[in-house]
């Protein structure tokens, strides 16, 4: 039988991987790269003659069809359609090496390839291919230019997540893990859950999109269960978690929600897929985001006349920080000049078109004021430019009467932070999203925006009907100027002492005054711990004053909180607190009033770790992590989770209580499976305290 038979095919996997950047996939199949060319050899039963047909068989999805572009069928040398061609690089007596380049727009996903020689078909084993996207090509939409870039927001599976507060941020170590074993069948298995027509998979805004909702449980039993309760018996506290890989893993296995995420968690776990998938991502951190503003662009602080901040009167909410990611694209969909990064929000918080996603939203748009653009821009605008109104609750004839005591407008919004390229440190993106507080170009930006968002006048926005009629259709917004005093009153909130756990907490508010003359000062001030979402869960103690300054001239009012009067609260909640400081200064000559609040997070001490500089490819090591508790209370269940990709699994260990002064080490032994900078994270969890992360690299050769 003279007629030609496929005999074998090898996908030439190191070769492509290297060429692709895609080595790093721990995955049988071969990861390639759209709109590049990648060589397959074919062996045959003899050699290839003029006359013989062979055909090199892509198909993609359920039931592959030639008319719907989801079967390719390609001949050597002749452009096929869809953009994709075979070209021959060699032939001999045992078969022939092919070249084969997808198009730059391909849809991504897995696709078998078979291959048919006359009325033969060759189906081999293994034959699929997962392709990406690719930063690399020209004419990807998804092209990044730099390559430290590409290194740093495609390749790199660690990063760190900043958290914290305006006052002090922090970083959190993340593994992203995005070449683990199942991560990208994982995405996979997300990119056919979303049911994403063929032609939207070519689109990264579309496949964005679909990724920011099946990240969070909400409509779609998508990766991840939120949960803001500080009740997680039922499953693993937010906290808990230092990356994506435990998660995803364990998504792909069940196919069910895993409990819990915040807005970090949703936000690694995103950064992971569409690194992933071949998209350039990175995590962006708000500070002093704004939540839930109903598009009015405003967030209404309640205080009753201790200068309390109250829970239940506020639908909206300022969160000390929240997390979202940028994906690098240029997009298609809409007018030019809006490529670049996309705001993209995996947390769900608001519907978008009915399901609880959120962008791609160019931060272009964001920064010129055009909110009208898709995606969802409104609602991203106004979680970093929002204006803050406090208002105080007073009873009035037994009736709740609401005082304006303080506008801020330039609150909200603060320290846009992602990491650096290519080192461990904090880089400030703000400029990216807003032009500087006060400029002429803010200024211009703003009255776009406001021409889109129609706020409602300025009224308090409390649960009650009554004060809920609008006033006018004066939609002007508010001056962005900061409150000019008559008296130039200003406010200063800060530590004196380090806010260690079980030490006194001691903070002094400085109450400062411009303007000659004797004034009288009636200064409140209250100390609370909340969540990060801006959520009370103790009242800690106030201060009241009457102060007489001689201006110019300021004066420090201690505020000292007693351990007993926090530690209850601080061992019984599950989440992460922050010490919320607010005061409130009225100068009696003028009416002058003016509120000032500050969020700091309690200190912690380090978590060594010790190990060698570098070490060799599957040569053990050993590793000791090592703390010491110099607080003076002991730190009950103790906690320690380590993980190290590509040098140790994802491990918990128990270490009971940490008495005070003692030295709590933990050694470990690591075994390298991969070449290249590596990380240790490792993170210690207690009643008392609810994460110190530390992290260290090590080179594999």
């Amino acid at each position: 039988d003279t007629s030609l038979r496929v005999t074998g095919v090898d996908f030439l996997k190191r070769q492509n991987t290297q060429q692709h950047h895609t080595d790093g996939y721990n995955i049988q199949s071969l990861v390639v790269r759209r709109g590049q060319p990648f060589q397959v050899q074919v062996s045959l039963s003899r050699e290839l003659r003029a006359a013989d047909k062979l055909t090199l068989r892509f198909a993609i999805g359920e039931s592959p069809m030639k008319n719907r572009g989801s079967l390719l069928s390609l001949k050597p040398e002749r452009e096929n359609f869809n953009g994709w061609k075979i070209s021959m690089v060699e032939r001999n007596d045992k078969g022939c090496l092919l070249s084969v380049t997808s198009s730059p727009n391909a849809p991504v996903g897995k696709y078998n390839l078979h291959v048919k020689t006359g009325s033969n078909i060759y189906k081999p084993e293994n034959g699929v291919i997962y392709l990406l996207f690719n930063p690399w090509c020209e004419d990807d939409v998804v092209y990044m230019a730099n390559e430290a870039e590409k290194e740093e927001y495609v390749l790199n599976d660690t990063g760190c997540i900043y958290v914290g507060s305006a006052y002090n941020i922090y970083d959190r170590p993340w593994n992203f893990g995005q070449y683990e074993e199942f991560i990208l069948d994982a995405c996979m298995y997300l990119l056919d859950k979303s049911q994403l027509s063929l032609d939207e998979r070519r689109d990264p805004a579309c496949v964005s999109r679909a990724m920011s909702a099946l990240v969070n449980s909400n409509d779609d039993n998508g990766v991840l269960l939120g949960n803001w309760s500080g009740n997680y018996v039922s499953g693993t506290s937010p906290m808990d978690w230092i990356g994506s890989v435990t998660i995803l893993q364990k998504y792909y296995k069940t196919k069910k929600p895993v409990r819990y995420g915040q807005c970090w968690v949703f936000a690694g776990v995103l950064n992971t897929v569409m690194r992933c998938l071949g998209v350039p991502c990175r995590c962006v951190s708000t500070f002093d985001s704004a939540h839930d503003t109903e598009e009015n662009l405003r967030v209404d602080v309640y205080l009753n006349d201790k200068g309390e901040k109250l829970n239940s009167l506020s639908f909206d909410s300022v969160w000390n920080f929240h997390v979202w990611n940028d994906a690098w694209m240029k997009r298609t969909d809409i007018p030019n000049g809006f490529s670049g990064w996309q705001a993209i929000d995996s947390t769900p918080q608001e519907q978008s078109q009915g399901r609880f996603q959120c962008g791609p939203c160019p931060v272009k748009a964001v920064k010129e004021g055009d909110v009208y653009l898709p995606y969802d821009a409104k609602f991203v605008y106004a979680e970093v430019n929002a204006d803050r109104v406090y208002w105080l609750v007073r009873k009035v004839n037994g009736k709740d009467k609401y005082f304006k005591v303080g506008t801020e407008t330039q609150a909200i919004g603060k320290n846009i932070s992602t990491k650096a390229v290519g080192q461990n440190r904090r880089v400030d993106i703000t400029q990216e999203y807003k032009y500087p507080e006060g400029s002429r170009e803010e200024r211009m930006s703003m009255e776009r925006a406001y021409s889109f968002i129609r706020p409602s006048g300025l009224m308090p926005r409390s649960g009650y009907a009554s004060t809920r009629q609008t006033v006018g259709s004066n939609t002007q917004p508010l001056v962005p100027e900061e409150p000019a005093t008559k008296t130039g009153l200003h406010l200063e909130i800060a530590n004196t002492e380090p806010l260690h756990p079980g030490n006194p907490l001691e903070m002094a508010i400085t109450v400062k005054i411009s303007a000659p003359g004797n004034w009288t000062i009636e200064l409140i001030g209250s100390c609370q711990l909340q969540n990060y979402t801006g959520k009370v869960q103790a009242n800690l103690g106030t201060v009241k004053e009457t102060i007489n300054l001689e201006g110019p001239s300021e004066m420090q009012i201690p505020l000292k909180i007693a351990p007993d009067a926090y530690m209850k609260t601080l061992s019984s909640v599950e989440d992460e607190v922050l010490i919320l400081v607010t005061a409130i200064a009225e100068v009696k000559e003028t009416n002058d009033k003016l509120t000032k609040d500050t969020s700091m997070r309690f200190e912690y001490p380090p978590i060594t770790v010790q190990m060698p500089e570098t070490a060799k490819l599957y040569n053990d090591f050993n590793c000791a992590l090592i703390f010491k508790n110099k607080l003076n209370v002991t730190l009950e269940n103790c906690k320690l989770l380590v993980e190290g990709l590509g040098i140790f699994k994802m491990t918990t260990f128990e270490q009971g209580d940490i008495m005070p002064g003692r030295i709590m080490k933990s050694e470990i032994i690591c075994t390298p499976t991969r070449l290249g900078e590596k990380k240790i994270i490792a993170k210690l969890i207690s009643n008392q305290i609810k994460g110190i992360s530390t992290e260290k690299g090590i080179f594999i050769t």
